[in-house]
């Protein structure tokens, strides 16, 4: 639910943009920053937030941040202007972080070797079902008719200001349901609280059904990595400027990641989190523009052949006159939400078959394999001049992204405890930088070469494929291991 509260926070955007582009006064480049902005605050925030879930508890992160951007993005459905809204949705993506990245780290450490892989993608199902409802809501949400005049803010509240709203629910309910979730035992373990990890143990026996009491007499912690342990002293932040020693803390949780030991993975992890991430958060965010230019195409014309970026021209050509005025969208074609919901349900059945075959058939197999058959769709989806035959093409083509949950499953297991969430947010941060580049670059070369951004992403996420060869099959760090009382 977390994960698919950061996709309904960040993604509804791409099916707000062309229904508010009158009401803020959006040009093409407005809107790919506010298509960015959000992804922005997370790579702002994702360094911080992974020192605190790595230092403080994945737990005492995850609830604060989730509850503070859901009361962000109930302002925001009020902005008034473009620069209000650009400053209140990167705040929403600034706390929305906070859960994004640690909550792989939260549900990994719940699990062992043999279950963890089907657990991550079991969550990444529920994340595809999120994804699945998010046309739906949108078509239910968005294409009413009413109005709501509120003249002491100067805006008239329409459908899609509440549909952003509606999208940050969920992000309130996972943040009330952590008031009854414990913390990560590994967490507790790994920072010299033996007991405490004893105590939710025994709570997640009761949870599973365990007729007996589980008894533990002790746990034996992983073998430590050097520099894998980091934690914010006290003593130092006493006798020198606490900022400093927070910056220098935090700089020491993060450099192991980039130690010999280290370094080659998480160069390889980020770069192909950051293409997958150029084109499933920062070109998807086009999606509903572009595949409503098609749809109305198809209406119009039908029969005639004409490729997809012909089609983006022409239509950008019709919203942004010579004079100077623009053409306001009120709603979304109907069709337009039925190639959406194609897309996420397909999404959702991808992530359900992986998790059948993960442990089988190995997370790199996977990976190579989706990058390279998804990516593909994409390059095909551009060059074909059957505009129903692209439609399905760019649908699959960001199917690619179910390998940014198998990546994420796979980092998880590379790393140890103390390093875990600062890998994932580090990973992440990457690859929000890339949502955003993707976005923006979109934004501003759509109108008159929109091929090159097809062509770049397509040829960037070949050679991610490849990468994903170099990746270790096995874990770097030896798992803790409990011994159990006898008596």
């Amino acid at each position: 639910m977390v994960l698919a509260n950061v996709l309904l926070e960040t993604a509804a955007m791409g099916f707000i943009l062309p229904i508010a582009q009158c009401d803020l006064n959006l040009t093409n480049q407005d809107k790919g920053i506010l298509s960015a902005i959000s992804f922005a605050g997370i790579i702002t925030s994702s360094h911080l937030w992974g020192f605190l879930a790595d230092t403080k508890g994945r737990r005492r992160v995850i609830r604060p941040t989730l509850l503070i951007a859901f009361i962000v993005t109930v302002f925001s459905s009020f902005s008034h202007t473009f620069w209000v809204m650009v400053l209140l949705r990167f705040m929403n993506g600034f706390f929305v972080s906070g859960g994004s990245a640690t909550i792989y780290a939260y549900l990994g450490e719940f699990h062992t070797d043999k279950t963890r892989s089907r657990a991550m993608m079991g969550s990444s199902f529920i994340f595809a079902i999120g994804a699945m409802i998010l046309p739906m809501i949108a078509f239910i949400v968005i294409n009413q008719n009413w109005i709501l005049p509120i003249p002491f803010l100067g805006i008239v509240y329409k459908p899609w200001r509440l549909f952003m709203v509606v999208c940050g629910i969920p992000g309130l309910l996972c943040g009330l349901s952590m008031f009854t979730l414990p913390e990560s035992p590994k967490f507790w373990l790994a920072h010299d609280r033996e007991e405490k990890a004893i105590e939710v143990l025994q709570k997640m026996q009761r949870w599973n059904g365990g007729s007996a009491d589980l008894k533990l007499k002790h746990i034996l912690p992983e073998e430590e990595q050097p520099g894998s342990t980091m934690q914010l002293n006290n003593k130092a932040a006493s006798t020198e400027n606490f900022a400093s020693a927070f910056l220098k803390s935090m700089w020491n949780q993060t450099a192991p990641l980039f130690h010999k030991q280290y370094i080659r993975i998480t160069l390889i992890v980020c770069t192909i989190q950051f293409w997958l991430y150029v084109v499933t958060n920062g070109m998807y965010m086009w999606f509903p523009h572009i595949i409503n230019s098609m749809v109305e195409f198809m209406d119009a014309h039908p029969g005639e052949m004409k490729q997809i970026c012909h089609i983006v021209y022409d239509k950008h050509e019709s919203l942004y006159k010579a004079d100077g005025t623009m053409e306001c969208v009120a709603k979304l074609e109907n069709t337009t939400y039925f190639y959406s919901l194609i897309m996420e349900i397909l999404y959702a059945s991808s992530f359900a078959f992986i998790g059948v075959i993960i442990n089988r058939v190995g997370k790199i197999s996977i990976l190579f394999f989706c990058t390279i058959l998804f990516s593909s769709c994409g390059l095909a989806a551009v060059l074909v001049v059957d505009p129903s035959i692209a439609a399905y093409l760019y649908v699959l083509f960001f199917l690619v992204g179910v390998a940014i949950n198998v990546l994420g499953a796979a980092t998880v297991e590379l790393y140890p405890t103390q390093m875990r969430a600062m890998a994932i947010c580090v990973s992440l941060m990457f690859g929000r930088l890339g949502s955003v580049v993707g976005a923006n670059i979109v934004g501003a070369l759509l109108a008159n070469n929109c091929e090159m951004t097809f062509y770049a992403a397509c040829g960037a996420l070949y050679v991610c494929a490849f990468l994903t060869l170099l990746i270790p099959r096995s874990t770097l760090a030896p798992p803790a291991k409990p011994v159990l009382d006898d008596t």
